[in-house]
């Protein structure tokens, strides 16, 4: 599984930021939670829209690793990851 060359866009309600991973099924839309960007990425609590992608792209790499983890477990056309995804360790 691949991430797509798609930006990461902030959710209209700032809320988490959504992406787009490949597989076998096709494009699948993913969304990470700002909870989880808060709790194990280091976002302020009030940052900016700025501020908020730096750390999913400084988590890219874990973040896909979740996301295709639970995709295999669960396949969906679209994946939402929430705090208790990284609290599994």
């Amino acid at each position: 599984m691949e991430t797509l060359d798609l930006e990461a866009q902030i959710l209209a309600n700032r809320r988490g930021v959504s992406f787009v991973l490949a597989s076998r099924l096709g494009a699948i839309e993913c969304m990470i939670s700002r909870d989880v960007l808060e709790a194990y990425f280091w976002l302020p609590p009030q940052a900016d829209d700025a501020r908020m992608l730096k750390p999913f792209y400084d988590g890219a790499n874990r973040i896909r690793a979740i996301a295709h983890r639970k995709l295999l477990a669960h396949p969906t056309a679209r994946l939402e990851l929430t705090t208790a995804d990284f609290s599994r360790g």
